[in-house]
């Protein structure tokens, strides 16, 4: 796979800038270029995959080195959380912005309709795949959902990984968007990268009950402001209260030791 370069002063039309927020590279993407890289990327022929990435994620990688290298291999990893835009802007990065997943998704199906790009729906379960593509022919009606599929819920076996790869390789489809949930989908498209054919797997987690109609966004100006998390805590507060009392504090304490140069995060593949 495509190594991306050195450091963040290095970049080209498929190799954005990026900075290293805590040892992952994050990409100095806005979703205006984040789609347009998407795109020259599935022109060009290139097989690659996306992480769409916040603050837990990072904190994340952290404590799984293999997370984190999946991470740094990826063809990007956008800024999903203001935290991270504040980070990119910080490095000197002012035109990155935030590239939020569910944004991602209906800019590239949008940016796609001239292209006659094929997409593939892929986690959840089935009744929530129907609901998101249903949704999705009212947005975009002349866009081509080669298929969709809801996994099981246990742990794949080798045969239905195989399975799986030859179903969605039939259906000729140029994007996958992978709903698994982090950092499920980010563990499935380094697995399964070798062996689907379409060019582009971006794991878009939440967008797919988002767009689905089954979980409601934050309003713009709370997304904005960087405090979705609290949105969300306020609407499940029993799923994700510890989640948010432990990355909050330790990704703002870390990136302070990092920003003062008193510990280092060193990228590694």
């Amino acid at each position: 796979m495509r190594k991306p370069p050195a450091d963040s002063s290095q970049t080209s039309a498929l190799n954005p800038k990026w900075t290293n927020v805590l040892g992952v590279r994050v990409s100095a993407v806005n979703l205006k270029s984040a789609t347009g890289l998407i795109q020259k990327a599935i022109e060009d022929g290139k097989k690659e995959y996306v992480c769409v990435r916040d603050a837990h994620g990072i904190v994340r990688c952290q404590k799984d080195p293999e997370l984190r290298s999946i991470h740094n291999r990826a063809f990007l990893v956008t800024p999903d959380g203001m935290p991270l835009v504040w980070a990119l802007n910080h490095a000197g990065h002012l035109e990155s912005g935030r590239v939020y997943g569910p944004d991602l998704m209906l800019s590239v199906f949008e940016a796609g309709r001239s292209k006659g790009l094929r997409h593939f729906l892929y986690g959840a379960t089935a009744k929530t795949l129907e609901k998101l593509r249903a949704r999705l022919l009212v947005k975009f009606p002349e866009a081509q959902i080669a298929g969709y599929y809801a996994p099981p819920f246990h742990e794949l076996s080798m045969q239905e990984e195989a399975d799986i790869a030859e179903r969605i390789n039939r259906s000729g489809a140029d994007i996958i968007w992978v709903g698994l949930g982090s950092p499920k989908q980010e563990l499935w498209m380094a697995r399964m990268r070798d062996r689907l054919e379409a060019s582009m797997l971006i794991g878009v987690g939440a967008a797919v009950d988002f767009h689905a109609g089954l979980k409601r966004q934050a309003p713009r100006i709370i997304q904005r402001s960087g405090f979705e998390w609290a949105f969300r805590l306020l609407c499940e507060p029993r799923r994700l209260w510890r989640r948010y009392a432990l990355v909050v504090p330790t990704f703002i304490s870390l990136t302070a030791l990092q920003r003062l140069g008193l510990r280092k995060f060193p990228i590694k593949e």
